[in-house]
């Protein structure tokens, strides 16, 4: 079974989730505020779902392990 968890560097996690809070919840490495770059990002929601998937989400606040 695969595993999410955050970033392993405190520092990029600060700063995704300032720029999420800034943003409301959407993605702050992102440019437009559309439903799909909400976090948790439909990309990364689809690459959690691929089991031959392993990494970071777009913005690496998030990682999933296999």
């Amino acid at each position: 079974m695969s595993k999410v968890r955050l970033n392993e560097n405190a520092e990029i996690v600060k700063m995704i989730k300032e720029g999420l809070r800034e943003k409301g919840g959407y993605c702050p490495c992102r440019l437009e505020k559309k439903e799909e770059y909400k976090c948790m990002c439909k990309e990364f929601r689809e690459q959690i779902a691929d089991p031959d998937f392993e990494g970071y989400c777009h913005c690496m606040l998030y990682y999933k392990e296999k």
